[in-house]
C-alpha cells in the first residue's frame, strides 16, 4: 500500500518507485514466457508491443494482488487493464528509445493510464535504464511529436527538443523485481544497450474506466495508424466495474487469485 506521502509524490512527480517486489518464481516464470514468445515470433527480439495478443499467461502477473491495490490508490477503484508490453532490451544492441509521451499512441479518450514497468533485470545506467523528465505531465497535455526514421529504435515517435528541457532528467535505477510506476504524460525514453546485460522489463497498462477504449479510432499519421494497441479488441476488468458503460471489458480470470 502507499502512504499519502507516496501518492503526493507520484502527482506531483509524474511517477513513483513503490516498496513492492515480484517473487523469484514469478520473475522465472515470466523469463520463461518469455523466451518461449521471441521463440515463436523472433521479430519480438527487442520489443513485443502487445503481449496479451499472444499469451494470456501474462495476466497472472499483471493482476498481482499488491500491484491492484497500488493503481487503485492511484487511479481510483474502477480501471482496467487495456495492455501489456515487453521490452526485452538484449545485451550489446538494444535498441534506444527516444524521448517520447506514451499517450501518443494510445486510442483512450478522455486520455487517462498508469504504468507499471517490473525490471526483470536490474535497469542500470549502463544497460540503457529508462529516464524520466520530472515533472514533465503537469500540463496534462501531449507535446508536438517528430517521425525518427532510426531502424534502431524500439518506438520512432520523438517529442520535438523545443517542447522539453533536460534538467529534471532523472535515471530510473531499479533491481529485478522492483516496479515503478508513471503517468501517460511523462517525457520518458532510454539509451541503447552496449553493455553485456540485458535490461529486459515488462509493462502494464491501467486505465480509469471512466476513459474509453476506443477500438476504431483513427490516427493522424500512418506510424500511429499501424500502431498493434488498435489490433486489441478487448481489454480486462481490474477493479469494480466499467463507468463509461462502452469499453469492451473481459472479466479476468486471475482476478484476486494471485
Amino acid at each position: 500500500m502507499l502512504t499519502s506521502e507516496q501518492i503526493k509524490k507520484y502527482k506531483e512527480d509524474g511517477y513513483l518507485i513503490p516498496n513492492f517486489q515480484m517473487s523469484e518464481k514469478d520473475l522465472l516464470e515470466i523469463e520463461e514466457l518469455h523466451n518461449s514468445l521471441v521463440k515463436k515470433f523472433p521479430k519480438f527480439r527487442n520489443y513485443c508491443p502487445a503481449l496479451l495478443l499472444h499469451d494470456e499467461s501474462f495476466l497472472k502477473y499483471c493482476f498481482n494482488e499488491q500491484i491492484l491495490k497500488i493503481i487503485e490508490q492511484l487511479i481510483g477503484e474502477n480501471f482496467a487493464l487495456w495492455n501489456s508490453s515487453f521490452f526485452a532490451k538484449p545485451a550489446l544492441n538494444g535498441h534506444a528509445t527516444p524521448w517520447h509521451q506514451d499517450g501518443q499512441y494510445w486510442p483512450i479518450r478522455p486520455l487517462a493510464t498508469c504504468s507499471v514497468w517490473l525490471a526483470i533485470d536490474d535497469a542500470t545506467v549502463e544497460n540503457g535504464c529508462l529516464k524520466f523528465i520530472k515533472g514533465s505531465h503537469k500540463e496534462k497535455k501531449l507535446k508536438k511529436h517528430k517521425y525518427n526514421e532510426s531502424k534502431n529504435l524500439t518506438l520512432h515517435q520523438e517529442i520535438l527538443k523545443s517542447e522539453y528541457k533536460k534538467e529534471n532528467t532523472v535515471d530510473l535505477l531499479l533491481k529485478r523485481g522492483q516496479i515503478s510506476l508513471h503517468d501517460v504524460y511523462m517525457v520518458h525514453g532510454s539509451e541503447a544497450n552496449k553493455s553485456p546485460q540485458s535490461r529486459r522489463a515488462m509493462t502494464m497498462r491501467f486505465m480509469p474506466t471512466t476513459s474509453v477504449f476506443d477500438h476504431k479510432f483513427i490516427f493522424d499519421t500512418p506510424e500511429k495508424k499501424s500502431a498493434n494497441a488498435l489490433l486489441i479488441k478487448q481489454i480486462y476488468q481490474a477493479r469494480g466495474e466499467d463507468v463509461s458503460k462502452k469499453n469492451n471489458l473481459k472479466t479476468n480470470n486471475y482476478l484476486g487469485t494471485h
